[in-house]
C-alpha cells in the first residue's frame, strides 16, 4: 500500500476543500485526490458575486488558491491523481490511482459534474473547433465575432454577460418563455445591448467541416432558422461523475448520490458532497457547508470505528 490515512477525499472543489479544512484542523491524517485543477468547475469562474465575506465578488481561482493553502497549513496532503477504483474492504477503503493505492478509514466523494450535451449533430465533430462549454476559458477567443449561448438557468446568464465582454453579438436561445436564473442575471442579461434572445427555441444541429460556421435551431411554431455565428457556448446542466461509485452505490449509478443529513451514503464511511450529491443546490456556499459536515461527521466515524 503506497498511501495510509484517515480519510480520502476524491475531487478537490469547494466542497472537498472545505471538508479537507475541517479534517485537518481535527487532527485527521487526509489526502486530496484531484485529477484535474484545485478548485474544479469553480477555479474556472471568474466572478463569484454570492459568495459571503465577498461584498465586491471573488474569482473562483482566487478562492481556490486560498481554500487550498488553508487546508495545507493544517497538514492536508494534496495529490494531482484520478481515481480509477474504489473498494471496501472491511473496515477500510482502497483506492486506486494511476500512480498507486490510498488507504483510507473514511472516503468523501467531491467527484462534481460535468457538462450535459445536447446531443445535436455537429456538436461532438466541432468541439474544440467553435463548440464549447465553459465561456470563462473560450470567450477571449471570440472577440468581436458572433456566438450562440444555449441555456436559461444562472451559468448560461453569467457566462453570457462575460462572453457579451468579448463577443461582438450574442444570440441566447431558451427552449422556454423564462428564465430560471436569479433575477439579477436576468435583469442584467436582458438589457444587455449585445444580447439576442430567443425565447422557446431548440438547437436542432450546429453545422461546419472544420470549424462552425452556424447553428440551425427551431421555434415553438415549428419555424427553422440557420444563425451565422462562429462559436456556439452550451449552458444546459450538468451530469454527476458517479461511475467510480456505481458498484458500491448501484441505485444512484448515473445519476445523483443519495445521502443523509451527515452526507453519508448508503455504504457505512463513505460521504458524498457538492454537485454530486442528490438535493445539493450546486452553490458554492452550500457546497462548502456540505464538505464540512461530511468532514466532522467522517471524524465521528473513524472515532468510533478506533
Amino acid at each position: 500500500m503506497d498511501k495510509v490515512c484517515d480519510l480520502a477525499i476524491i475531487g478537490g472543489g469547494p466542497a472537498g476543500l472545505s471538508a479537507a479544512i475541517y479534517a485537518g484542523r481535527a487532527d485527521l491524517r487526509t489526502t486530496v485526490l484531484e485529477k484535474m485543477i484545485v478548485g474544479g468547475q469553480v477555479a474556472l469562474t471568474m466572478d463569484i458575486a454570492n459568495y459571503p465575506g465577498f461584498p465586491e465578488g471573488v474569482d473562483g481561482p482566487t478562492l481556490s488558491a486560498k481554500m487550498k493553502a488553508q487546508a495545507e497549513r493544517f497538514g492536508v496532503e494534496f495529490l494531482t491523481a484520478e481515481a480509477t477504483d474504489i473498494s471496501k474492504n472491511g473496515k477500510s477503503f482502497t483506492i486506486t490511482h494511476k500512480n498507486g493505492m490510498i488507504e483510507a478509514k473514511a472516503v468523501i466523494i467531491s467527484t462534481g459534474s460535468d457538462p450535459r450535451k445536447l446531443g445535436v449533430p455537429g456538436e461532438k465533430e466541432l468541439r474544440g473547433r467553435g463548440v464549447s462549454y465553459c465561456g470563462t476559458c473560450d470567450a477571449p477567443f471570440f472577440r468581436e465575432r458572433k456566438v450562440v449561448v444555449v441555456g436559461g438557468g444562472d451559468s448560461a446568464l453569467k457566462e453570457s454577460l462575460h462572453i457579451a465582454k468579448f463577443a461582438s453579438e450574442i444570440t441566447l436561445v431558451h427552449r422556454r418563455d423564462t428564465f430560471r436564473g436569479e433575477k439579477i442575471y436576468q435583469r442584467q442579461v436582458m438589457s444587455n445591448e449585445r444580447i439576442n434572445i430567443r425565447w422557446n427555441t431548440s438547437v436542432k444541429s450546429i453545422n461546419g467541416t472544420d470549424k462552425l460556421t452556424s447553428v440551425t435551431v427551431e421555434n415553438s411554431d415549428g419555424e427553422v432558422e440557420e444563425i451565422k455565428a462562429d462559436g456556439i457556448f452550451i449552458f444546459v446542466g450538468t451530469v454527476p461523475n458517479t461511475e467510480l461509485i456505481c458498484h458500491l452505490v448501484p441505485k444512484n449509478c448515473g445519476g445523483h448520490i443519495d445521502t443523509d443529513m451527515d452526507m453519508m451514503t448508503a455504504v457505512e464511511g463513505l460521504f458524498a458532497v457538492g454537485d454530486v450529491r442528490e438535493h445539493s443546490y450546486r452553490q458554492v456556499a452550500t457546497a462548502v457547508g456540505e464538505g464540512a459536515t461530511a468532514a466532522m461527521a467522517a471524524g465521528h466515524y473513524i472515532e468510533n470505528l478506533e
